[in-house]
């Protein structure tokens, strides 16, 4: 334990690694208490076949084998695949996804900090992309699914993973932000007492919000260990925060949601905590990643309005790894211009 109170500078590549994945777990119960058993075995899939990738592409590259067991790199990655995927969706999805991840958006580019790009991001996108409808098919967290979908054993799971499915349309269900993108003329406050995912929930979803605190609270004992800093998901966040306010209109039938109802649905803290404060695929510099942060914040909440995908951080954080390099040199002319004068 005494290792992991070093700070983050003396931290080994994969002591930080481990405390990120360790910072998921809050998150990880919230998702698990939930949404189920998928969830598990989710993670457990991409673990599992993203441990074989890497040992795949290290030898191909005629590299040592034994990396593979003590790169937690490889498997952070793999537990944020996990943690974004519909839990029981089958389960050649996973192992398409860490594939990808691992293969082409990691060891394609030369390995550990040579991608230019977030290699989770990479497989979540592609699978987006190629396999649409599987990854829609949520488990329902709205109560009128909860007895049903909560009852299921950790057997039944499996089944419907690997083939069984017979069970599974009758527990999927639209996610909040789904609903935001499919009203019909409903004024937001319609909207809420209407929909059992609102109506018997707090702020932002039955069951969402809770996922999202639980990656806040490991997002935050990030910033505390200082494994990361504060620019990037301050500057992701507080777009949001902004853009939302500024279209809320109070609650119209045009409306996009609530300054709370974006910041604590979806993937938003953790995608500000944990996918775009990637070291090796972020800006550098202070205000390189407060920049880069606000960029992504702008593209998902654009995304999340007038785009054909409820989300879209996956798509966002991609575009900003295109442009980190760019976003760099400027700040760093722009920082240079400032302490010359």
């Amino acid at each position: 334990m005494s290792s992991f109170m070093l700070n983050a500078t003396d931290r080994t590549g994969d002591q930080i690694a481990l405390l990120v994945i360790l910072a998921c777990f809050p998150g990880f119960l919230a998702l698990s208490w939930h949404f189920g058993w998928g969830v598990s075995l989710n993670v457990f899939i991409c673990i599992f076949s993203s441990v074989i990738f890497e040992a795949v592409a290290l030898s191909l590259r005629e590299k040592s084998l034994n990396y593979c067991l003590q790169d937690f790199s490889t498997v952070l990655t793999a537990v944020l695949i996990g943690l974004s995927l519909p839990p029981l969706c089958p389960w050649w999805l996973p192992i398409i996804g860490c594939f990808v991840a691992i293969l082409i958006g990691k060891h394609a580019y030369g390995g550990l900090g040579a991608n230019p790009f977030n290699p989770a991001m990479v497989g979540y996108a592609t699978l987006l992309l190629c396999f649409p409808f599987s990854m829609s098919q949520w488990v329902a967290a709205d109560p009128s699914y909860s007895s049903e979908a909560q009852n299921l054993t950790l057997i039944d799971s499996i089944m419907i993973i690997i083939g069984n499915i017979q069970q599974f349309d009758g527990i999927t269900g639209a996610t909040p932000l789904e609903v935001f993108k499919q009203n019909n003329g409903l004024l937001v406050t319609q909207l809420y007492s209407e929909k059992e995912i609102f109506s018997e929930s707090g702020w932002a979803g039955v069951g969402w919000e809770w996922v999202n605190l639980g990656f806040l609270l490991g997002g935050l004992f990030l910033i505390i260990s200082k494994i990361i800093t504060w620019h990037a998901p301050a500057g992701m966040l507080g777009s949001i925060a902004i853009l939302s306010l500024v279209f809320w209109d109070s609650g119209s039938s045009a409306s996009l949601g609530s300054p709370i109802f974006h910041l604590f649905s979806g993937a938003t803290m953790i995608g500000a905590f944990f996918i775009i404060t990637d070291p090796v695929s972020s800006a550098t510099s202070a205000a390189g990643r407060l920049t880069f942060g606000i960029l992504i914040g702008i593209l998902v909440f654009f995304l999340r309005g007038w785009s054909d995908y409820p989300d879209g951080l996956a798509f966002a954080v991609l575009t900003a790894n295109f442009i980190a390099p760019t976003i760099d040199k400027y700040t760093v002319i722009i920082a240079d211009s400032e302490k010359n004068r």
